[in-house]
């Protein structure tokens, strides 16, 4: 039985005074499962990229719990902060992130270097996820000389390298044409498939979603549906055609998602 690696309890997030209050986020709850590939999909402004802030340290919670491995994430300081937002969580950003003044090699090594990881690991990991990621020939170049698609697989492998306990994904194919979108979620399918990569995804794309093995549909701030792919015997473009159904009931499109 697979472990919880995440738990969201009762989370809030409210903006603005008591008579004029919005609320981001409205006492969600759910768990991560160890090796989970889990979708966030709902409308813009509808919370969903709160709760990966959230989690990620980048905001406060108003109330609730945020425990990674049963430790609360909102009691962290100091140097156990660095270290939960260095090796405890990666973040694959929508537009990419990268620094422009180092190449795809550098952008992805840094993280080890700042976490004090040796040169050797350093090429071995590298290596290893270059190779899956298929960019080994943009390591030498700037991030101005490659595709889009190049560099958001540039981007993965950076919040992969410290071999964090679980990659949060924001929009991670917002800013990809549909080809480097499917090439990039078919990789991140494959590392959690065979590599065991807990993910947690936040996207309005219900193609990305439909790689997923689990979805949470946010709107205002609670969640309001959950569709689970049942593994192994439905297809990925039958998953698909669930999500369609969960949308058109709400109003959703194809390009609109809910």
């Amino acid at each position: 039985m697979k472990e919880k690696i995440l738990e969201i309890d009762s989370l809030k997030k409210y903006y603005g005074k008591q008579n004029n209050q919005t609320k981001a986020l409205d006492g969600i709850s759910f768990q991560v499962m160890s090796g989970e590939f889990l979708g966030i999909m709902g409308s813009s402004g509808s919370g969903k990229s709160t709760i990966l802030n959230c989690i990620a340290t980048v905001i406060q919670p108003t109330e609730g719990s945020i425990k990674i491995e049963g430790n609360e994430v909102r009691s962290l300081k100091g140097h156990k902060l660095a270290e939960y937002r260095g090796r405890k969580i990666g973040y694959l950003f929508q537009n990419f992130e990268l620094l422009d003044n180092l190449t795809g090699r550098e952008n992805i090594l840094l993280p080890l270097s700042i976490h004090g990881i040796s040169e050797k690991e350093s090429r071995e990991r590298i290596k290893a996820l270059a190779g899956y990621l298929e960019i080994m020939e943009v390591l030498d170049k700037f991030p101005a000389q490659m595709s889009g698609g190049q560099k958001q697989r540039i981007a993965a492998a950076r919040s992969l390298i410290l071999e964090p306990q679980i990659v949060l994904a924001d929009e991670p194919t917002g800013a990809l044409d549909s080809k480097s979108a499917k090439s990039l979620m078919e990789k991140l399918a494959g590392l959690n498939r065979e590599g065991s990569a807990t993910i947690l995804m936040v996207t309005h794309d219900s193609n990305a979603a439909s790689y997923c093995s689990r979805i949470l549909f946010i709107q205002d701030g609670t969640i309001f549906h959950e569709l689970r792919r049942k593994l192994p015997e439905e297809t990925q473009q039958e998953f698909y055609q669930r999500i369609l159904q969960v949308m058109a009931q709400l109003g959703g499109g194809k390009q609109n998602v809910l």
